[in-house]
């Protein structure tokens, strides 16, 4: 636990939350700020500022536990989709250093706007990228 992380404080039970799930290993909590209803937070017990830093076994967990609640999601608020999203760094949307797993679900015509216009995969940069990618 991270002394001043407000989801270290919440996933071992310091500040309550509205507790969906938990386990030795995560707790899985309903978000404050939702952007829908039922928005849910997957949270490791333990502190990782972001997926970089997870052990793999425990980021494996994280992603089944995810699956498990998205199932449970479906079922429970009978929603059209489900967005699965984990950012890493400010610069990709993180606003809290703790590893996190958002679950959002979704309804057709909701606007929640989790999406963005595609681009194109030009031919140079498909191969610097597999070079820098594959050549660790």
């Amino acid at each position: 636990m991270t002394e001043n992380c407000i989801f270290c404080k919440i996933a071992s039970g310091e500040i309550p939350s509205a507790t969906l799930y938990e386990d030795a290993d995560f707790r899985v909590i309903l978000d404050v700020g939702p952007a829908s209803k039922g928005h849910m937070l997957i949270l490791p017990k333990q502190h990782f500022a972001n997926i970089c830093e997870m052990p793999e076994e425990l980021t494996g967990k994280a992603f089944i536990l995810a699956k498990h609640m998205a199932e449970k999601m479906e079922k429970a608020l009978g929603c059209d989709g489900i967005n699965v999203l984990q950012n890493n760094h400010e610069a990709a949307g993180q606003t809290v250093f703790h590893f996190h797993i958002h679950l959002i679900p979704r309804m057709a015509n909701d606007k929640v706007g989790i999406t963005w216009k595609p681009g194109k995969l030009t031919d140079e940069d498909r191969d610097e990228i597999v070079k820098k990618i594959t050549e660790e």
